[in-house]
């Protein structure tokens, strides 16, 4: 079902001037029982001015007067010819004039984080052409050499929500595919909630690779052995040989 256009003035008013439940109204506006409440009590559109939907062609008198009768009953939305057809255009998300000029940096960021996705879902993510993704994929956009990569979340350009949808997407298209791929494009390819409840994996660190095969085990029978091998008296230690010189003073 449809919403009414200015949900929460809407709500405002037939708080005030309806005796029809929360529940109601929340289902007729698509906002939130509590949020509904708040505004019975003052704390939410302080200031609002009501839109009264039945002299605004979006109500009629007898709907409330069977929703004020029963509080199961449900507000239904009047067709409205005049609004046919006007649903949002679908097209480019519009980007603000100040974070235009960052837009390349979040492409980029994409492009070599998330190369699994397509044109098309990184042109809907930022508000950008499939002509300016291609050249920064190739490395030919004219001002590739000061262009950083920068997350689009971190940037205001898109939500996260909206991110780890296209990573599922993308994901889903290369398991059907039947793609092989690395562990590091797994990763990739998880969103943010599911890599955040993942177990980190033990790594090894690059300065010991290559002895994994050593036991790091504590076995103290095998180092107390290794220990008394290996201990040197003290004066044999300092027993250093003699010089020449001293040689030729202890001759008689």
């Amino acid at each position: 079902m449809g919403k009414p256009i200015m949900a929460k003035a809407t709500a405002v008013w037939l708080v005030d001037n309806t005796t029809i439940t929360f529940k109601q109204i929340a289902d007729f506006t698509g906002m939130h029982e509590l949020e509904v409440q708040g505004i019975a009590d003052g704390d939410v559109a302080a200031g609002v001015k009501g839109f009264d939907p039945v002299a605004n062609n979006q109500l009629t008198q007898d709907d409330i007067d069977k929703a004020e009768a029963d509080p199961l009953h449900k507000l239904k939305l009047k067709f409205n010819p005049a609004a046919v057809g006007e649903e949002k255009r679908r097209g480019p998300r519009y980007t603000p004039l100040s974070k235009r000029q960052d837009r390349p940096n979040s492409i980029l960021w994409l492009v070599k984080f998330h190369p699994e996705l397509s044109d098309g879902q990184i042109s809907k993510l930022v508000g950008t052409t499939k002509p300016t993704i291609q050249s920064i994929r190739e490395r030919t956009h004219w001002n590739i050499a000061n262009m950083q990569p920068i997350d689009p979340v971190a940037l205001g350009l898109c939500k996260q929500s909206e991110l780890d949808a296209a990573v599922q997407k993308a994901a889903a298209k290369r398991a059907a595919e039947g793609e092989a791929m690395s562990d590091d494009e797994r990763r990739k390819l998880l969103s943010t909630e599911q890599s955040l409840e993942m177990e980190a994996e033990p790594r090894i660190p690059t300065a010991i690779e290559g002895l994994e095969t050593f036991s790091l085990g504590d076995d103290s029978d095998d180092e107390d052995d290794d220990k008394n091998d290996n201990l040197v008296d003290a004066d044999s230690f300092f027993n250093l040989p003699k010089s020449s010189d001293e040689d030729e003073d202890e001759q008689p």
